[in-house]
């Protein structure tokens, strides 16, 4: 059998073992779903809600779910948030829905006699590997619209952060018409390849490595994958900024979830004329912010939710040091009860022969580095193999739209920073190696869950076989 131990983010003991789905059992389920699906999708929309919105409710009601994912991520503020968002997404895509499925009025093509309309048919069976940084939102973020869209749906959080898949699927069970579409599995990679063996479409969350192997075997099996990965965001702050206000608001992006989240802060070019009133009104903001330990519900930084990750960490922050960076707060792993924490750390002197400043380093790490011209900022932040977000804060919204239109990434927050963190209606599109295929916002975050067929209607004369070509 195939046991997976599990640790404990704040103890540092494997404190949780589970075995992993076997392959068969995926292909039962998968087939399973499959069977279900049509009488799935002949529901409205409106149908579909509702059942989803009885999951919420019992969703925000689970006291053990909630446990689990506090001790999954070691944090509780945010399970709490992961928790209760689900009650205020799926309304949010009901009316996505409503408004992409509306009743269709013919249109006219080009040719005169002839009108079309479009039909969605929704994939049978969406395959969702998730991530172990916020394991039940991201998951969430595709898992809703897919069933929204009238698609089932296998999902396969980290073997990472598992222990609420139980409960997950204890209520899941509870409510019949979902228990017929929607089934979570555990695993490690071999389990997630075992999915994509048996899916029609793929969202995949999680690092560039692990996202090319998945992007190559879903190629294998032909089907569309959906990937966002990793990201190395950058906010450039102008001249015209406030630099005390631009330090509270970065100090936020960078830290937040211990800077484990794909949309933080992770390098800062600010204007020289301001660099070192920023610098310093950062360090000594960063040096106030708390860990929440002992109490998990104190504090502002909970513990590196995945161990490995220190060592990302450390060999950046060392990095940098060993190439003349200077470390202002901050700069150590910490051990306290076991688990691996880290303070904020404000480096400068930074430039782009650190791996700090290339590489994602998923921490509360905020390297800084000045610049003289615009231009210089700009080329700075597109010196990436990532494309996920950014942000500019300056002067005016003006000034930094401006300078949002020529970075290549998919969201741009002007005027504040990782927007995506709150914000969930624009569409977007990564660049690099930030992600690949259609946006997860908006409307096409629904309809990537369908194939899109044309229905021509010939109104006029047909023609025989004369009319056609050589004779």
């Amino acid at each position: 059998m195939n046991t997976i131990q599990v640790r404990n983010p704040r103890t540092g003991e494997n404190d949780y073992s589970f075995e992993a789905t076997k392959a068969d059992e995926i292909s039962s389920i998968v087939s399973e779903l499959r069977q279900n699906q049509a009488s799935w999708a002949a529901k409205s929309i409106d149908e579909r809600a509702d059942v989803l919105d009885q999951w919420a409710k019992m969703v925000a009601e689970s006291g053990e779910l909630l446990d689990a994912l506090i001790a999954d991520t070691g944090r509780y503020f945010i399970c709490t948030g992961e928790v209760a968002q689900m009650t205020k997404m799926v309304p949010g895509w009901r009316a996505i829905g409503n408004r992409v499925f509306s009743e269709q009025e013919p249109l006219q093509s080009s040719v005169p006699t002839v009108t079309y309309t479009h039909q969605y048919k929704a994939f049978e069976v969406v395959g969702i590997i998730g991530p172990w940084n916020f394991p039940f939102l991201i998951t969430l973020i595709d898992l809703i619209p897919a069933l929204m869209a009238g698609s089932t749906v296998i999902v396969k959080p980290s073997e990472i952060t598992p222990r609420f898949i139980k409960p997950i699927q204890d209520i899941i069970q509870k409510i019949p018409e979902l228990h017929k579409v929607c089934r979570f599995v555990q695993g490690g990679g071999q389990t997630g390849q075992d999915l994509i063996d048996n899916v029609d479409a793929l969202c995949f969350t999680g690092s560039v490595k692990t996202g090319k192997l998945v992007y190559e075997s879903g190629a294998r099996n032909f089907i569309p994958v959906y990937a966002e990965l990793g990201g190395k965001d950058p906010v450039i702050v102008t001249e015209n900024a406030d630099p005390i206000e631009s330090a509270r608001i970065i100090l936020r992006a960078s830290v937040q979830a211990t800077g484990q989240a794909c949309q933080s802060i992770e390098r800062v070019y600010v204007h020289q004329s301001i660099a070192d009133q920023l610098i310093e009104s950062l360090a000594e903001q960063a040096s106030k912010v708390t860990l929440n330990y002992p109490d998990v519900r104190k504090g502002h930084i909970g513990p590196l939710i995945f161990d490995k990750q220190a060592d990302i960490i450390s060999d950046h922050i060392e990095d940098a040091k060993e190439k003349g960076a200077t470390i202002l707060t901050g700069g150590e792993i910490e051990d306290h009860g076991g688990g691996k924490w880290v303070k904020p750390t404000v480096i400068k002197g930074v430039d782009h022969s650190m791996k700090v400043m290339t590489e994602e380093t998923f921490g509360p790490i905020i390297p800084v580095m000045a610049f003289e011209e615009i231009e210089d900022a700009i080329n700075l932040a597109n010196d990436t193999v990532y494309g996920l977000s950014a942000a500019v804060l300056a002067g005016n919204h003006e000034e930094a739209s401006n300078i949002a239109k020529q970075i290549d990434a998919g969201a741009i927050t002007l005027q504040d920073c990782g927007a995506t963190t709150y914000v969930f209606d624009g569409e977007k599109n990564w660049f690099k190696y930030s992600g690949i295929g259609a946006s997860r916002m908006g409307e096409m975050g629904m309809l990537r869950f369908f194939r899109k067929k044309v229905l021509y209607a010939q109104h006029g004369e047909t023609h025989d076989i004369n009319a056609m070509g050589e004779r």
